[in-house]
């Protein structure tokens, strides 16, 4: 079957099983549940009547009924929304109840104007002036041989989604997740989809090599309206990757498959629905390298289907579509996209050239892409000499991927040796994981000697060559654009090149020493020549759970090392005892990718780390500082990400300005044990940039916040308890930029806002704020407010009295995708 026939009853009858299922399981939306159960139970009986009729509608009642029909579908995916929706996430849980309030409302409104009562008239009506009745089967061959895609009603009062049915055409397109090269990928799509759909479940594979274009085919089959249609938009996508967290997975499945999600052990892997609710759902699991990653995740499923994508054939091969390269057109279509924007060699350029540089791709889409970006705007003669060296990079024994870090190694001598150092950056992070921009920036502003501008100009052009993945966000590159949840993503075989060219050489004389994977140790070569220094500027450590015993066999000396990189699973980390020793550290990241927050000890030894500059913690128990006596004199940025705040800055005896006496960025996002920022921190008089952000318990400021004299920039974004801001904000003569978007319970401004007279820009986009504020007039330096269309209208007179104020129409930016991991 290519495509589920969905009826409108059926529709309902899934609508209804799932408001039960809320009633009985989320507590916050019992009420609302309850009133559209009542709703849906009122008009099942008319709806069941006219879809069993047999009769066909006017067209004008068709409309009527397609109107009911889209508002029941929007509310199934609505219901899926809520059911998935995470506890902790207050903003979320506020918008997803104004959305079940709007549907009881259009359900009520449909009901009102007794529509359905008119329609069953007409079908009593037309029944006695037809003697015919048609078979629903042969009545849904019949819409779909006459108004293919358009909505039915009648024999069943089916809703019918566009069949495809043309050929593919050799058509390449570039959108914003993927680039479509035709023939090659509309051939995967058919003959994965008719391995799906003609199957009641199972495991069903895509396989082929590094960079051919699994994960392209896989994205694709996520987004199709075919498969969405037949899985009912129950669909989900996770990267597994060389290093998986198997417990963690295992739970999202879990959650994704039952409903109950948030949890963190699966307490039996016997997955069952109480409830009897039966739906078509896929899981998409990419990047599976290991057949006992497979079988841990896979086994005792109930009825689902699985899509496993991986370089290996690890589903039956008979249920395995093999991703090949591409053919001599396809290869040069999508390569001169690349190179020339367009699908064709332009007028005057040497075909035969372009020939012979996209032939030594191979027919792999990532080598063509990324060859192709290299030579943009390039003349004829530079294009002679990538090829001399994409020719020379070709041992003959050596297999296809091989080649292929040769061929992309070659494409690199097209960037500056600043941008080619950056690039070899990026191998310092885990395979499949989202980059903050934050920590790329820091890192290459420290380790490189960049200005902040030119760090983001090169993160920028790398993007441009396909290097690497730039997240699209309206925020990106705008003033006051804060990077701490915007990211980069890599693909596997761009990593694998920046590792094989860091990974060269004696190990103790490499710039970078890189872990390829996470493993239970740190590799044996590490430790082989401990008693000579290691030239390293950069070390990234990628394990699980380490203790003492751990690190005694790598007792290494990094007298160069200027960034560390610590990411582990486990809820307790004892902190490497090399780290002392490293005096000229700048850069210290620590991130726990476990399913909780871990402890770390031996923090003791942080005060040693004199040249420190930026600390970046994630998902850790934020170490008690009353024993930290040493001030971290040079410490500039501290980010705090996913962590238990635990007090640490509001501890009897400890002055935090004393310890962080050059503080001037703070940030504090996702921890939610937050309730009160501690009035210390208004200590730090240094601080330029403070940033709390989506802290859902978060309720009140200090009032001495007016000691913060140097303070520029302001971020309480998406913190939806926080009730007021303090009038004491007002007199903070430096600030220029206030963020307080998503702040839902704030419905204020102070009174005597007007006088930051150096505040140039506002953002209260879903913010409910809706009084005018008299004094805003004054705001003689605002340039840019951000605000929801309905609340626009408070700015009219501001707008009027300030020259050249720009209030801009609210778009939706703010994401929680990167919390999937």
């Amino acid at each position: 079957m290519a495509v589920t026939d969905f009826f409108a009853g059926e529709i309902a009858t899934e609508l209804l099983k799932q408001l039960i299922f809320i009633s009985a399981k989320a507590w916050k939306y019992k009420s609302i549940a309850d009133r559209l159960i009542t709703l849906i139970e009122t008009i099942q009986p008319t709806i069941h009547e006219i879809q069993y009729s047999g009769v066909e509608l006017p067209a004008h009642r068709q409309a009527q009924i397609g109107m009911l029909v889209n508002t029941l579908e929007k509310g199934n995916k609505l219901t899926e929304k809520v059911l998935s929706s995470r506890r902790w996430n207050m903003y979320r849980q506020f918008t997803l109840a104004k959305k079940m309030e709007k549907l009881e409302k259009s359900i009520s409104d449909f009901l009102k104007n007794q529509i359905l009562t008119h329609i069953l008239a007409d079908v009593h009506q037309l029944r006695a002036n037809a003697d015919v009745r048609f078979d629903r089967v042969e009545r849904s061959l019949t819409g779909l041989e006459e108004q293919l895609g358009s909505m039915k009603i009648g024999g069943g009062g089916m809703i019918r989604d566009a069949m495809k049915i043309a050929e593919a055409t050799m058509e390449i397109e570039t959108s914003s997740d993927c680039e479509k090269f035709g023939v090659g990928l509309e051939m995967g799509k058919r003959k994965v989809k008719k391995m799906m759909f003609n199957a009641e479940g199972g495991i069903f594979g895509i396989s082929g090599m590094g960079g051919v274009g699994k994960t392209t085919l896989a994205r694709d089959l996520e987004h199709d309206n075919e498969v969405r249609c037949y899985f009912e938009n129950k669909i989900m996508f996770l990267t597994v990757s060389q290093s998986p967290v198997l417990d963690e997975l295992r739970a999202r499945i879990w959650g994704f498959l039952t409903g109950y999600e948030g949890i963190n052990h699966v307490p039996d892997w016997n997955l069952q629905y109480d409830s009897g609710v039966k739906t078509k759902k896929l899981v998409i699991l990419d990047d599976v390298w290991t057949r006992k990653a497979l079988d841990s995740l896979t086994s005792n499923l109930p009825s689902c289907t699985i899509l496993v994508v991986s370089r290996s054939k690890l589903a039956d091969p008979n249920a395995t579509y093999d991703v090949e390269v591409l053919r001599e057109d396809e290869s040069i279509s999508l390569f001169c996209l690349c190179a020339f924007g367009q699908k064709s060699v332009p007028p005057g350029f040497d075909k035969d050239l372009v020939k012979k540089v996209a032939g030594e791709c191979k027919g792999l889409p990532l080598a063509l892409k990324v060859t192709g970006a290299s030579l943009k705007d390039r003349p004829e003669m530079y294009w002679k000499g990538a090829l001399q060296r994409l020719s020379k990079g070709e041992p003959a024994d050596e297999t296809h991927e091989s080649r292929l870090l040769h061929h992309m190694e070659a494409s690199l001598t097209d960037l500056d040796e600043t941008a080619r150092e950056c690039f070899l950056d990026l191998g310092a992070f885990p395979e499949d994981r989202k980059i903050p921009v934050d920590i790329l920036i820091n890192m290459w502003i420290e380790v490189h000697d960049l200005d902040e501008e030119v760090a983001f100009a090169t993160l920028v052009d790398l993007s441009h060559k396909n290097l690497l993945t730039l997240g699209k966000d309206p925020r990106l590159g705008s003033t006051y654009a804060s990077y701490y949840d915007v990211f980069v993503t890599q693909h596997d075989v761009l990593r694998d090149l920046a590792l094989h060219l860091s990974n060269k050489g004696k190990v103790n004389r490499r710039e970078r020493l890189l872990m390829p994977k996470r493993e239970e140790e740190l590799p044996k070569t590490w430790g082989k020549n401990c008693d000579e220094p290691y030239n390293a500027q950069i070390v990234s450590i990628h394990t699980w759970e380490m203790d003492e015993m751990s690190w005694s066999d790598f007792d290494m000396d990094f007298p160069k090392a200027e960034i560390l990189m610590l990411n582990f699973s486990s809820d307790k980390y004892v902190l490497p005892p090399f780290l002392s020793k490293m005096t000229r550290l700048k850069v210290l990241v620590i991130i726990n990718n476990g399913m909780s927050p871990a402890t770390l000890h031996d923090f003791s030894m942080f005060p040693n780390l004199s040249k420190l500059r930026s600390l970046w913690l994630e998902r850790v128990h934020v170490p008690e500082l009353y024993n930290t006596t040493i001030p971290m004199k040079h410490l500039h940025k501290m980010s705090l990400i996913l962590c238990k705040i635990n007090n640490c800055f509001d501890q009897t005896g400890v002055d935090v300005s004393s310890i962080f006496p050059k503080l001037g960025d703070l940030t504090i996002d996702h921890c939610d044990d937050l309730v009160t920022l501690p009035s210390t921190i208004c200590k730090m008089t240094s601080l330029n940039s403070l940033s709390i952000t989506n802290c859902p318990r978060l309720s009140e400021l200090p009032k001495n916040l007016s000691k913060l004299q140097a303070l520029e920039l302001l971020r309480l974004y998406a913190c939806p308890e926080l009730k007021a801001l303090p009038v004491e904000i007002c007199e903070l003569p430096q600030l220029k930029y206030l963020d307080i978007s998503q702040c839902v319970s704030l419905s204020c401004l102070p009174e005597d806002i007007g006088k930051l007279k150096t505040l140039e820009k506002i953002d209260m986009r879903e913010c409910y704020i809706s009084d005018r504020v008299r004094s805003a007039v004054s705001l003689e330096s605002l340039r840019h407010v951000i605000c929801d269309t309905d609340v626009a209208f408070i700015w009219e007179e501001v707008e009027r009295a300030v020259p050249g104020l720009k209030i801009e129409a609210a778009e939706k930016c703010f994401s929680l995708d990167w919390l999937d991991e």
